[in-house]
């Protein structure tokens, strides 16, 4: 039985790095930490389907504002890819549409239709996704029986390895690969096993999908929600940023510029943002470099 809801003073701004068990949406893990936080202001970066597990970056009153930057961040799961069967979904919990002996795939023939899928590459999201097509979403579309086409869409795999290969006697001439990911936001793990099936000519789909780090947030700082039900606590805010964006310290009068929206001279960062903070070690802003100067596209303070 869950706990009753937190009372008392809001929770201090911060992240919490979840374990998503299976079978919850990203949405039900924010209802479950909006009840244990004893906030409505709550939030997440990166959404994971039901059926995966693992890191689900949760954001905690202020630290709401960082997630839609972490979740531009490079993401790494752990997968198993079944070729032989094809899904309405390209996972495990679509209807089987097709199914192909996989008996004469061989290694060489993984690896090669790996590494067409590997750098930079150009993706066509599943069809049971959250893209908006006129509105609407892509999966909802598909539920209503509509053949829906999406458009490829620009992401980046850089890492693409096959850990294990396990030919399958029951289901009879299937193959499943155990493989590791890492890649750009934006990028669908289960676009990867049906493409993957779709060159070596028997279909596949994704049967297990683990995220195991966000950026440089990974399962070692993962909880479970009934943990966190007995122990609720946030990574604060300023480590968190620290954690994940290139740091810049300002002088006293910088921090009130910042502070109030002010552009600081550009100091030659990156592309990106970056996480600036006073000199008690406060996290005042982000901001971001353009045009010589650095301009605040989020300010926590005042």
């Amino acid at each position: 039985m869950s706990k009753p809801r937190r009372t008392g003073p809001p929770p201090p701004d911060g992240l919490v790095v979840v374990d998503k068990p299976a079978g919850l949406t990203s949405h039900d893990v924010v209802g479950r930490m909006r009840r244990i936080a004893g906030t409505r202001k709550v939030g997440h970066a990166g959404t994971l389907d039901p059926m995966a597990t693992g890191v689900l970056v949760i954001g905690v009153e202020k630290a709401t504002r960082l997630l839609g930057h972490l979740a531009l961040t490079e993401k790494t799961y752990e997968a198993t890819i079944r070729l032989g069967q094809a899904t309405v979904t390209d996972d495990a919990e679509g209807e089987v549409t097709e199914t192909v002996s996989a008996a004469a795939v061989t290694r060489d023939g993984i690896d090669a239709g790996i590494a067409g899928l590997t750098g930079a590459i150009m993706q066509v999201p599943s069809k049971v996704s959250a893209i908006k097509v006129d509105g609407k979403r892509s999966y909802a579309r598909v539920r209503e029986g509509e053949d829906v086409e999406l458009a490829a869409r620009p992401v980046t795999v850089s890492r693409f390895d096959v850990h294990d290969v396990r030919h399958l006697s029951d289901p009879a001439d299937l193959v499943d690969l155990d493989v590791t990911v890492t890649c750009s936001s934006g990028t669908y793990i289960r676009a990867l096993a049906r493409d993957l099936g779709t060159h070596l000519g028997v279909g596949g789909h994704l049967t297990m999908l683990r995220r195991t780090a966000v950026g440089p947030y990974t399962l070692d700082a993962a909880r479970t929600l009934e943990q966190l039900e007995e122990s609720f606590s946030v990574l604060p805010i300023a480590d968190a940023a620290a954690a994940a964006f290139p740091r810049r310290d300002v002088t006293e009068d910088e921090a009130r510029l910042v502070a109030h929206g002010g552009r600081l001279k550009a100091e030659g960062a990156a592309p990106g943002p970056v996480a600036v903070f006073g000199p008690d070690g406060t996290f005042l802003a982000l901001v971001e470099e353009t045009g010589g100067q650095a301009k605040p596209i989020a300010v926590f303070v005042g």
